[in-house]
C-alpha cells in the first residue's frame, strides 16, 4: 500500500502546499492592492473555490471517460497558470482572476477517486488517514512558512512557489504514479446518475458536512489574521506563532479521529465531536477580550477541523458505487468548494458591517443544526467485501448477486483478476454469498 499511496500523497501535499501557504497571510496582505477592501478580499480567498465548485463534477466525469491521469494533467497544468497570474497581480482583480484560475484546475475529487482505485476498501481508510496526515504535515509547514516568507520577499514569492509545486506535482505523477486498474461491473449508464447521487441520503448529508466544515475553514482563515494584526497588535511575520500550536494540537487530533473513527467503527460520534468544537471555537474567537483567549480559540478550532478531515473523503467514498465515485466525489468537492467560496464571501461581509460577535452566534447556531443531521446519518461500518480470484467463481451465476438483499454491488478488477462483492454483513453471510457463485 505505501508504495501505491506515497506518490498519490506526495501530488495531493504539493498541491495543498501551493493552497495552504498563501492563507494565513493572503487576507492581510491583500488589503494593500488597489481597489481592496473586506469583501474583495473574501472573494481573492474562496474565488478559487468558486471555480473549483463549478469544475469538480466535471472533472470527475470527465476522469471517469478519459482516465484519471490524463485529467489529473490538465487539472495541474490550470492550476499552475492560475498561480503565475496572481504572483504578478497588480490590483485586487488580477488576483481574483488568478485565484480563479487556480481553483479550474479542479482535480481534488479526481485524486480521492483515484486512491479509491488502488486501495481496497478494507484499507483505504487506514490510506485517506494517511493522506490526511500528510495533508497536515503540509498544513503546518504552510503556517509557519506563509507568514515568514511573505514577510520578507512578498506575497508574490508564495505564488511563485505554489506554481512550482504544480510543475513538481506534474512530474511525480507521469514518473511515480500507478495506473488505475480496469474496472468492469454491469451498471448501465444512467444520464440521471448526477440525480440519483443527489437523491442518496447519506451523499447529501456527507456533502453538507464537507459544505460547513471547509465553509467554517476559510471563514477562519479571513478573520484570524485580520483580527490578530488589527485587534491584538500582532506583526504580520508573527502570525506563525499563532498557528503552529494550534496545528500541533491538531496533529494530535487526527490520531484521535483515525482511532476512533475507523479502528473503533464510531465515525459518527467523531463528526459530533468535531462540530461541538466548531461551534466552541467560534464562541471563544468571537467574545474574546486578550490575545491569549482568542489564541485558545484557534487551537480549538484546528482541533475540531483535524478530527473531520481524515474521515470526511473516506466516508464519502464508502456510500459511493464503484461506477459513480469521481462523479460522487466531484460533487462532493463541489459542495466543499461552494462552503469555501461562501464561507469566505459571506465572513467578509460580516466582518465588514456587523463584526466577530454576529459570525460567532450564527456559527453556533449552524452547528446545532448540523448536529442533528449527522445523527441521522446511517453507519457504514457493516460493509464488507469479498475477493475472489478468477476461476473460484461461476461466472454464469454472478447474475444471482443482483436480486440477493444484502449485496451492495459486485464488479471486476481486470488488472488483478479478481472479483469483489460488497454486502451488507448485517443482513448476510459470507458463506451464503460463496454458496450463490
Amino acid at each position: 500500500m505505501l508504495k501505491t499511496i506515497m506518490p498519490l500523497n506526495l501530488i495531493i501535499s504539493l498541491r495543498f502546499l501551493g493552497l495552504f501557504i498563501v492563507l494565513p497571510v493572503l487576507s492581510i496582505y491583500a488589503l494593500k492592492l488597489d481597489g481592496s477592501n473586506e469583501l474583495l478580499i473574501g472573494i481573492a480567498i474562496g474565488g478559487y473555490a468558486l471555480t473549483q465548485m463549478l469544475l469538480q463534477v466535471p472533472f470527475g466525469i470527465l476522469s471517469d471517460k478519459i482516465g484519471r491521469k490524463t485529467t489529473l494533467t490538465i487539472g495541474l497544468i490550470i492550476f499552475m497558470v492560475g498561480s503565475l497570474v496572481a504572483a504578478n497581480a497588480d490590483d485586487i482583480w488580477m488576483l481574483i482572476l488568478g485565484r480563479l484560475l487556480q481553483g479550474a484546475g479542479a482535480i481534488g475529487a479526481v485524486a480521492t477517486a483515484m486512491i479509491s482505485d488502488l486501495i481496497k476498501e478494507e484499507v483505504r481508510a487506514k490510506a485517506m488517514a494517511m493522506m490526511g496526515g500528510s495533508i497536515a504535515v503540509t498544513f503546518a509547514i504552510s503556517m509557519v512558512a506563509g507568514p515568514l516568507i511573505a514577510g520578507y520577499w512578498g506575497l508574490d514569492m508564495l505564488f511563485f512557489i505554489t506554481a512550482f509545486c504544480a510543475l513538481l506535482a506534474i512530474l511525480v505523477l507521469h514518473t511515480k504514479v500507478q495506473t488505475p486498474p480496469k474496472i468492469i461491473h454491469d451498471y448501465k449508464n444512467d444520464k440521471r446518475e448526477i440525480l440519483l447521487i443527489l437523491k442518496d441520503k447519506n451523499l447529501m448529508k456527507m456533502n453538507i458536512t464537507n459544505m460547513l466544515q471547509k465553509g467554517m475553514m476559510t471563514l477562519a482563515f479571513l478573520i484570524i489574521p485580520i483580527l490578530m494584526v488589527r485587534e491584538f497588535n500582532y506583526e504580520k511575520t508573527e502570525l506563525w506563532h499563532v498557528y503552529v500550536p494550534a496545528m500541533i494540537f491538531g496533529i494530535f487530533a487526527m490520531g484521535f479521529s483515525a482511532v476512533m473513527g475507523e479502528k473503533k467503527k464510531k465515525p459518527k460520534l467523531v463528526l459530533m465531536i468535531g462540530i461541538l468544537l466548531f461551534g466552541l471555537s467560534y464562541a471563544i474567537m468571537g467574545y474574546a477580550s486578550s490575545s491569549f483567549g482568542f489564541i485558545v480559540g484557534v487551537i480549538v478550532f484546528f482541533i475540531g477541523f483535524n478530527i473531520h478531515e481524515p474521515l470526511l473523503q473516506s466516508l464519502a467514498s464508502k456510500y459511493a458505487k464503484i461506477h459513480q465515485k469521481g462523479t460522487a466525489l466531484g460533487i462532493f468537492n463541489s459542495f466543499g468548494y461552494l462552503g469555501t467560496f461562501t464561507g469566505a464571501l459571506w465572513g467578509g461581509h460580516i466582518l465588514k458591517w456587523y463584526g466577530i460577535e454576529y459570525i460567532a452566534i450564527t456559527v453556533l447556531i449552524t452547528c446545532i443544526a448540523w448536529a442533528f443531521m449527522i445523527f441521522t446519518l446511517e453507519n457504514p461500518i457493516f460493509s464488507k467485501n469479498i475477493y475472489l480470484d478468477y476461476g473460484k467463481f461461476n461466472e454464469d451465476k454472478l447474475s444471482n448477486l443482483n436480486t440477493t438483499t444484502g449485496i451492495i454491488e459486485w464488479y471486476k478488477n481486470e488488472n488483478e483478476k479478481l472479483l469483489i462483492v460488497k454486502y451488507n454483513s448485517n443482513i448476510i453471510k459470507e458463506e451464503k454469498i460463496l454458496s450463490l457463485i
